[in-house]
């Protein structure tokens, strides 16, 4: 069937608003969206608030998968080839004012409408390089770097607009779930944040763009850096040991 044209689309409207098969729902704070295991019949857009998505596995451990803000879809599974059940539970942070879209307007809206479903592509090819992203920094950095990337992220660095310093309220818990390591290693680290005046932790974590030198540069202030100082220490050390070894030989009777 050819698609059909609508001169009077605006997807910006259609997010912003109810209409058919789609109404405006206020999550309060630890409110769901949806449930693992139930039916994804609906695809919910982020008008405003913050949540996350979560497993939870056989043995019953949680573990978070992502944090989501405004402008994020979430249950896109919704409108794969058949509908199945949600994999994960999306649960607001902070409260949430969500756009819920039932699975047979959103695959109209889509099928339909060129602006909107120019939106949704680049949101999933988006969150896809999200992903592939996530994997790499699992796989090859310390958990220090992926801390850092995390509160990052949640302060919107590198997206379209001014970044926010104060990120939602979160729990080592969940940073430690993110990032793949124990309450006490996020812990350990937010200290060192702290004194190093990357960050400002007091209930609220208020993130300063200079953490993107752990990140980009991997570089730390001072006594903290790690290239050059490293090195450093380290020609210093054999420069002693050398120094030290032909003392001994002066110093050896004959």
């Amino acid at each position: 069937m050819p698609h059909r044209s609508t001169d009077t689309f605006n997807a910006a409207a259609f997010l912003a608003s109810s209409g058919l098969g789609r109404r405006i729902v206020q999550i309060k704070p630890k409110g769901t969206l949806f449930s693992q295991g139930s039916a994804a019949d609906s695809v919910f857009y982020l008008q405003k608030g913050r949540a996350k998505l979560t497993v939870v596995s056989k043995a019953g451990k949680e573990a978070t998968i992502t944090m989501l803000a405004a402008g994020d879809f979430v249950g896109e599974e919704s409108v794969t080839a058949i509908a199945g059940l949600h994999m994960s539970t999306a649960t607001a942070i902070t409260a949430c004012s969500v756009l819920k879209i039932e699975r047979d307007e959103m695959m109209r809206v889509v099928h339909d409408e060129h602006d909107f479903s120019d939106i949704f592509v680049a949101f999933l090819l988006t969150r896809s390089m999200r992903t592939q992203a996530d994997l790499v920094d699992q796989l090859f950095n310390s958990s220090e770097r992926r801390l850092a990337r995390i509160l990052l992220l949640m302060a919107d660095f590198g997206q379209a607009g001014q970044p926010e310093t104060v990120i939602p309220r979160i729990t080592q818990e969940t940073l430690a779930d993110m990032i793949g390591t124990t309450r006490s290693r996020v812990s350990f680290f937010m200290n060192r944040f702290r004194k190093m005046g990357f960050i400002k932790y007091n209930g609220r974590i208020h993130v300063h763009k200079s953490l993107l030198n752990i990140v980009l540069h991997d570089q730390r202030p001072g006594a903290n850096a790690i290239s050059a100082p490293l090195l450093g220490d380290r020609r210093n050390k054999t420069k002693a040991v050398k120094k030290a070894s032909s003392r001994v030989r002066r110093e050896k009777p004959a």
